[in-house]
Parts: structure tokens; sequence; C-alpha cells
């Protein structure tokens, strides 16, 4: 699962950039090189349901200098994770969001004292 950052918005790359440009939805323009990752582990509170999610966060802006943030997951653009997270599994909004990890240490704690 996956996470980024980088700068454009209006086709144009910054000072020392290289030309790598990736298109986004609606026109806007990510300088690859630019790019933050970030990792979260989410749990829902409604139904237990526990995932990993790696983000690509772009730093774009519009045309008239306002900043956007744009999210990508797995290579799509998807809303912020934390503004209003969605659980897969119940479609549940009470989510809890935890430093990248927590939910492979669980699984592997769960895991090993089952044995």
């Amino acid at each position: 699962m996956k996470d980024t950052d980088g700068t454009g918005g209006t086709g144009e790359t910054t000072e020392a950039a290289p030309e790598i440009q990736r298109k986004g939805t609606a026109g806007e323009t990510r300088n690859n090189n630019h790019a933050v990752h970030e990792a979260y582990s989410f749990a829902c509170m409604r139904c237990g349901h526990g995932w990993e999610q790696e983000y690509e966060i772009v730093h774009l802006a519009y045309p008239d200098g306002r900043p956007m943030i744009v999210y990508y997951a797995d290579g799509e653009r998807v809303p912020s994770p934390l503004t209003r997270p969605t659980c897969s599994a119940c479609g549940g909004h009470v989510v809890r969001i935890m430093r990248a990890g927590r939910v492979s240490e669980a699984t592997a704690a769960l895991s090993h004292s089952r044995r």
C-alpha cells in the first residue's frame, strides 16, 4: 500500500527540478523528486478491522498560488486519510490513525501468542 509530495500544479517545474513529471487528475502535474512518502496504521473502532497504507503526498499550487495537497495510494488519487478515513470492511468512519507498523506489530504478537 502506498504515499507522496511534490511541487508544480501548472505544469512548470521548479528551478533545479528535472523534467520528469507524472500526470494526476484534473490536469495537475507532480514532480516525482519532490514526493513525500508517509505510512499510517488504521484501526476501525466499529468493527475492529486493522490495516496499513502508504501514501505519496504531493504539494501542488493552484494557478493563483494557493497550496493544494494531493494524496496517492497505490498510484491512485485518494482523499486525505487524515480528514475522514473510511474502513474498507464496514464503511465506518470512526477510525483510529496510528504510526506505521502498529497493525503489523499487533498481528505478529497475536500470531506468536496462539502458538
